[in-house]
């Protein structure tokens, strides 16, 4: 079955929409804000998509599917080959890196959890004190910079994500130590992905990162039906805060920088 690329949005929502939580992230990317950034491709007219999205030094690829799903990702992701980057950042359920280790070195990142909020109840209960957070915004840029620098090197963000004012942060003696805000969110799909959490180690185990998520979770609740977030699954503490916090896993999936052979 030849690769075709997709350009009808309200056809890829509905595609979606059949299982949000897994595609909380291409929900997010229909959104005026990052559709131009992104290529989409499918096999079969009802079949699993996936999404190329060119923001930064590296795009990224997002393959995802129920497990019913599985060979149709793999056969899709097989189809892609032609047309991928030399190097790319990957987010693929299944066995799909695999079959993109026939052409490109991959280097894993581990195995992430989608999770979503399931009871918003346990995040609206969560103390903010005494952390106050409140919102950020642009002026805030450098402060956050230095934050993640300091202690989330490497993570993917995405200044623009600022402008959206669904960021969070704490501070501590006027410095920023702590932040909550999204990769992803959508007035119109209702839909947000948290990311960018990040606490700095100084203050790391007081209760700072949760007291982030918790405003952001109710700060988003009114515009969202589906809040969710990837973790990697080896990080028992985060996953176990934001189970505290009302988040149920749904899904794994690897992650991973495949680099051209």
């Amino acid at each position: 079955m030849p690769l075709r690329s997709l350009h009808d949005r309200a056809a890829l929502e509905a595609r979606f929409r059949r299982d949000p939580a897994l595609h909380l992230m291409e929900l997010g990317d229909l959104d005026d804000l990052l559709w131009p950034h992104t290529s989409w491709y499918g096999l079969a007219p009802d079949g699993p998509v996936a999404l190329l999205y060119a923001v930064g030094d590296t795009p990224t690829l997002l393959a995802f599917g129920g497990a019913a799903e599985a060979p149709e990702v793999e056969e899709l992701v097989r189809e892609l080959l032609p047309v991928l980057p030399r190097r790319f950042f990957g987010h693929l359920t299944g066995d799909a890196a695999e079959v993109l280790a026939e052409a490109y070195e991959v280097r894993r990142h581990g195995t992430l959890l989608r999770m979503v909020l399931t009871d918003p109840e346990r995040a609206a209960a969560h103390p903010a004190d005494p952390w106050a957070p409140v919102p950020l915004g642009r002026a805030d840029l450098p402060e956050l910079v230095k934050l993640f620098a300091e202690a989330y090197p490497g993570n993917w963000f995405d200044d623009r994500m600022l402008d959206t004012g669904q960021y969070v942060g704490a501070r501590r003696d006027g410095r920023l130590v702590a932040v909550a805000g999204v990769h992803a969110w959508s007035p119109v799909q209702r839909v947000a992905v948290l990311g960018n959490v990040t606490t700095h180690p100084a203050v790391r185990r007081q209760g700072a990162a949760g007291a982030c998520v918790a405003a952001l979770c109710r700060q988003l609740a009114d515009g969202s039906d589906h809040i969710g977030l990837n973790v990697r699954a080896d990080n028992a503490a985060a996953v176990e805060l934001y189970r505290r916090l009302g988040f149920t896993e749904v899904a794994s999936f690897t992650e991973a920088t495949f680099t051209a052979r």
